[in-house]
């Protein structure tokens, strides 16, 4: 294994951490954001460029920014959030453990493949193969979410640009 894998490795578990037992909600997207980053690290090691592009560019930027957005928005502090009763905190260890326990049971008998350099392509995860990929066979697919995230957004302005009193439809 290379360093630089354990070292990524190292950092995002340390951030996931971070994530879950961060008091303070604007650390905890902070942690996430470094999660991010350092499973777009293994992207590149991977040789995913594409994926690890897009994984910065989509959820450590505009995903990550709405978060912040929200939490600051709702202005989330101690004082204001109802304690949880201990019951409550029972049922989501034994939620917890139980998918714990159904990975395990799940994972057990898996045998990952090892790396084979005879079959070994360096263009798998290359942005010109996925493009052609994309284009040629899955063109519908790709033109039809195109179409529905254009209505999203004509709904999206509507909603905004709605005055008091004022009927869109």
């Amino acid at each position: 294994m290379s360093p630089l894998f354990l070292f990524l490795s190292f950092v995002a578990l340390l951030s996931a951490l971070g994530v879950v037992l961060a008091k303070n909600p604007v650390h905890s997207v902070l942690f996430l954001i470094l999660t991010f980053f350092t499973l777009s690290g293994h992207y590149l090691l991977l040789n995913a460029q594409f994926l690890a592009a897009v994984n910065i560019i989509v959820y450590a930027g505009a995903i990550m920014v709405l978060f912040l957005f929200v939490i600051m928005f709702l202005n989330l502090n101690e004082e204001t959030e109802p304690h949880k009763p201990a019951l409550a905190k029972f049922a989501a260890a034994i939620a917890g453990g139980s998918l714990l326990l159904i990975l395990v049971a799940a994972l057990r008998n898996v045998n990952p493949a090892g790396y084979d350099p005879t079959n070994f392509d360096s263009q798998i995860g290359m942005v010109d193969r996925l493009g052609m990929v994309l284009f040629k066979e899955y063109a519908l697919p790709f033109e039809l979410a195109s179409i529905l995230l254009l209505a999203a957004m004509v709904g999206s302005v509507m909603l905004g640009k709605r005055e008091t009193g004022e009927r869109n439809f």
